[in-house]
């Protein structure tokens, strides 16, 4: 079982009260940290809004932390969780994945979705097309991708894109192109889309039924695709607040809540806390590797981890370094 760590970024208000000037430096220091550590891979999400409210606390942009991160780190992979294919040109995006990739040194990961924040859609004028539109993207969007990277250019007459003989050269570094992890767990369509083309998919954000039913959907549709099952990494996200005891946990809960109230207000803050609760990551260390243990057993491959404090207090990080990884790995 590998580990990923998410970047504190802003979208979550997980930067709130550093200066704008000093947060690159605590996103540089902490993707080092898990570079030099036991983690195999660093993510950051692919949103302009903050949630669970929109404000004008920092979100800062996906691609160019991709880019930065890949000239700053050494080891670690590099993924979003993940790109909305409609926020950018697909063969634009392929463009910018495989330059990333070549300055990291083969280390992308393409994680990518068709979308879901209306907010942020509406605000900066993509509109907010059907699911079904928004799908079509993904699908048509992978297409593009996956020619570029492995042919070197990508022509597509489609729905919704048409491309003619766009060139991406250089390619990216690795032979195969970059990995596609398709996130998502909508059943029809999105695992769909995943048995047809992903190297990996990402779902049930740590629910072990949610996570064991969506896998039994996957097999499905590999079957009628005729691919193999076990050729398609499974990941999930998970939310980690980890304390010595119970009384530890709720304490940093309550914390993070108080955090965030200034900015969302009190109900929203409330509200957003509420759904870590009874989550497989929060809980003290031999909670958390018992629920994560159940996930391995079930076919997880890569739990990529959330920590809301880890801009903060690196408490959670050195539990996750020193006890629950090396029990899982």
């Amino acid at each position: 079982m590998k580990f990923g760590l998410f970047i504190p970024q802003g979208w979550r208000h997980d930067l709130v009260g550093i200066d704008p000037k000093e947060q690159w430096t605590v996103m540089n220091q902490l993707a080092n940290r898990a570079d030099a550590g036991a983690w195999e891979s660093i993510w950051v999400f692919d949103h302009f809004h903050t949630v669970p409210e929109a404000t004008d606390q920092a979100t800062h942009e996906a691609w160019t932390l991709m880019a930065a991160f890949a000239a700053t780190t050494k080891r670690v992979r590099l993924g979003q969780m993940c790109t909305c294919i409609s926020y950018r040109n697909p063969a634009y995006l392929a463009k910018v994945a495989a330059t990333v990739d070549l300055i990291s040194n083969g280390r992308v990961e393409m994680g990518i979705g068709a979308g879901w924040y209306e907010h942020e859609w509406l605000a900066y004028g993509y509109g907010f097309p059907s699911a079904g539109e928004r799908l079509g993207r993904l699908e048509e969007g992978v297409r593009i991708m996956q020619h570029a990277w492995t042919e070197g250019k990508a022509s597509l007459t489609g729905k919704y894109y048409q491309v003619s003989n766009a060139i991406v050269e250089p390619r990216p570094l690795q032979p195969e192109g970059i990995p596609i992890w398709i996130a998502g767990g909508g059943e029809k369509v999105t695992l769909r889309i995943a048995a047809q083309f992903a190297n990996c998919t990402n779902f049930a954000d740590g629910d072990i039924e949610v996570f064991n039913a969506k896998s039994a959907i996957l097999q499905e549709h590999c079957v009628k695709l005729n691919r193999p099952f076990d050729a398609i990494r499974r990941s999930t996200n998970v939310k980690v607040v980890l304390g010595e005891s119970v009384e530890d946990v709720a304490n940093r809960l309550s914390r993070i809540e108080s955090m965030i109230a200034p900015y969302v207000g009190a109900e929203s803050a409330a509200k957003y806390v509420s759904e870590y609760r009874e989550t497989v990551g929060v809980g003290t260390v031999p909670q958390v590797i018992a629920g994560l243990q159940r996930l391995k057993d079930a076919g997880l491959d890569t739990a990529i981890i959330y920590c809301p404090e880890a801009a903060y207090d690196p408490y959670v990080l050195d539990l996750l370094e020193t006890e629950v990884i090396p029990a899982l790995t």
